[in-house]
């Protein structure tokens, strides 16, 4: 079996998860549920530089919605605290390029071209040859829910997606970090704040089975203060591996400027007031 330590498979520059999950370990699989545009990317992004610049460590990307030159841009805006991926956020060509080429100077990165290709055969081969021939241990896939798409019981597909990734992850040694769409909730929507359970996941009964970690996302898009919509909860929902992290939560905040994530203080909750007419307090 291939050793790791804490040290370098740390959660990039989010010390309390870290803390909470005593980093990352080999042959687990992590699963990362999230709404629409909460912010998944941008946390694996982030991660992913950090695993490539700062552990200096070999990474496999089989992004399957995302071409790889907008993956590349988002990863090079990582280095240079700039958000390349968007036109008109004030970055030059010039500071593109230096980024780039700073990102090709490690040359741990590898790229899955699908070409709108979803299939697990396909994935599978993808990351045995990139272990066996390059010393990848770090892979990321983006996302469960599509290579499950085209079966008629969508569930019983993921359940035997599942099985598979972990066995895979166990018998190569790696790490594979997934990413699942969500069923929507009840209630509020994961856009709005919603909070995030196991349950929303496709597939949770074999995601909840087979999955190490269980991370949530969750940020109210809608919030009236812009402080609030800034600001993401990345919530435990699994811990496999002592079970003290489950429910736990690090808080995140955006800065709009570089397009990096930080570790936050949690957002205040709202003041009750006092019902005058009853000699009580409720909450808003």
């Amino acid at each position: 079996m291939k050793a790791c330590t804490l040290l370098n498979l740390m959660w990039g520059v989010f010390p309390t998860l870290t803390k909470l999950t005593y980093g990352r370990r080999l042959t687990e699989v992590y699963m990362l549920g999230a709404g629409t545009g909460i912010g998944k990317t941008d946390f694996l992004t982030q991660q992913i530089a950090f695993d490539l610049t700062v552990l200096k460590q070999k990474v496999g990307l089989i992004f399957l919605e995302q071409m790889p030159a907008e993956t590349v841009k988002r990863l090079a805006g990582k280095l240079a605290g700039r958000r390349f991926h968007i036109p008109d956020a004030g970055w030059t060509q010039e500071e593109l390029i230096g980024a780039l080429d700073q990102l090709d100077a490690h040359d741990g990165l590898f790229l899955y071209d699908s070409f709108g290709v979803a299939e697990w055969d396909r994935v599978e081969q993808t990351i045995r040859f990139l272990n066996k021939s390059q010393g990848v241990t770090l892979f990321y896939l983006d996302h469960l829910t599509a290579l499950a798409a085209a079966a008629e019981d969508e569930r019983k597909e993921l359940e035997g997606l599942m099985a598979k990734a972990a066995g895979l992850a166990k018998e190569l040694g790696i790490i594979l970090m997934m990413v699942s769409h969500l069923a929507t909730p009840e209630g509020k929507s994961h856009e709005e704040g919603g909070r995030v359970m196991i349950r929303h996941f496709k597939g949770s009964r074999a995601i909840g089975f087979w999955a190490y970690f269980m991370f949530g996302l969750e940020r109210d898009q809608q919030a009236e203060k812009e402080a609030d919509r800034a600001i993401t909860v990345l919530r435990v929902l699994k811990d496999r591996y002592t079970g003290n992290a489950t429910g736990q939560c690090v808080y995140l905040g955006y800065d709009k400027e570089t397009g990096v994530l930080f570790e936050t203080e949690a957002p205040e909750k709202p003041k009750q007031f006092q019902d005058e007419t009853k000699g009580g307090s409720n909450d808003f």
